[in-house]
């Protein structure tokens, strides 16, 4: 079944973790060019919400803090709850897509009163019957990313990029050059994210500080490691154990941290949000991967130039084996830039 009018103003409801945000957005840009002249709307979670705005995707946002809402008092959270269904019934939506397609979202797209609505089907997770344009199943043995395109082929959306953008703001790139003039970052410089959410998708911090001595002492290479809030705790350690050049960045925003990784070479991270918004930016990644992760790679980062590193345990990854990805990576890039000319 295809759409059969021109949708004016349009909600998207794209919950996900900063990594699923990241790889919905070739289908959040798929919609604003076969849309463009419709409002479009898109509801996100607080902690991804900036990524809605890099990505310039949309008019508009409705930020809901997901956390707050489920481990908050009771009764604040079905108030909330309850606000939020007012607010988007307020907004007068003639159409809803759900791209990840969870019970409480498709309840929320069906109380929004919008006449159309098209919801990801997925097997256990959703009540795609509240939707009146139904996609393929979803498929489990695809990438994320092709997933959600999928979600919109009643839209006749087809052959849509599949890779993520964001674009660094100019006042974060003006910012971050000042800073990396100060830190004195002139030339290559690779950067590190020692983090993760589960201590076993983490290369061991000492690892990684091996890895930084061997490009900053046989390549002379620039290092910076950067610490989000969940990894602050390791700054006095990074100081400690890694050469005394390195710079640690550990009180970067999300904007300012995309616009530091445009400023970078190659960016070696574990399998983690961060690497997500390498990809985004287009600069070289390498990720580091634990045996545990589907061989099918269905949540990888999408980039155009990737090395993913796997090990039975991640622990079992060798420092040189990422060096001489890392250094590959290097080559290709100069190669890369010296046709370019």
């Amino acid at each position: 079944m295809y759409l059969a009018f021109t949708p004016q103003n349009i909600l998207v409801i794209d919950f996900g973790q900063l990594g699923d945000v990241v790889l919905s957005l070739p289908a959040l840009s798929a919609i604003r060019q076969k849309f463009s002249h419709a409002k479009i709307t898109v509801a996100v979670g607080k902690s991804c919400a900036t990524i809605i705005d890099l990505a310039n995707v949309a008019d508009d946002k409705i930020i809901v803090d997901r956390v707050e809402l489920r481990d908050g008092a009771k009764l604040t959270s079905i108030f909330k709850v309850a606000r939020l269904v007012q607010d988007v019934r307020a907004r007068k939506f003639d159409f809803v897509i759900d791209l990840h397609s969870l019970r409480e979202t498709n309840i929320l797209g069906f109380l929004s009163g919008a006449p159309k609505r098209l919801y990801a089907e997925r097997e256990s997770r959703s009540l795609d019957f509240l939707s009146n344009l139904r996609p393929a199943p979803e498929d489990k043995s695809k990438h994320a990313t092709d997933r959600y395109l999928d979600v919109l082929k009643p839209l006749k959306i087809e052959n849509a990029e599949t890779r993520p953008k964001l674009f660094p703001r100019e006042n974060d790139l003006q910012k971050i050059e000042k800073l990396w003039q100060k830190r004195r970052l002139e030339g290559l410089t690779v950067g590190l994210f020692p983090g993760a959410g589960h201590p076993l998708r983490r290369w061991s911090l000492e690892n990684f500080a091996g890895l930084a001595d061997f490009l900053s002492r046989n390549d002379g290479l620039k290092i910076a490691v950067f610490l989000g809030p969940e990894e602050k705790n390791l700054t006095k350690e990074v100081r400690r154990i890694f050469p005394k050049e390195t710079q640690i960045f550990d009180d970067l925003s999300l904007p300012e941290f995309v616009a530091a990784l445009s400023h970078l070479s190659v960016f070696v991270s574990n399998d983690t949000g961060p690497a997500h918004l390498a990809a985004a930016v287009g600069i070289p990644l390498v990720v580091l991967l634990d045996g545990a992760v589907p061989e099918n790679y269905a949540f990888m980062p999408r980039a155009g130039n990737l090395r993913a590193i796997r090990g039975k345990r991640i622990g079992e990854i060798e420092i040189e084996q990422v060096y001489h990805a890392v250094r590959e990576m290097l080559a290709a890039s100069r190669v890369e830039s010296f046709i370019e000319r």
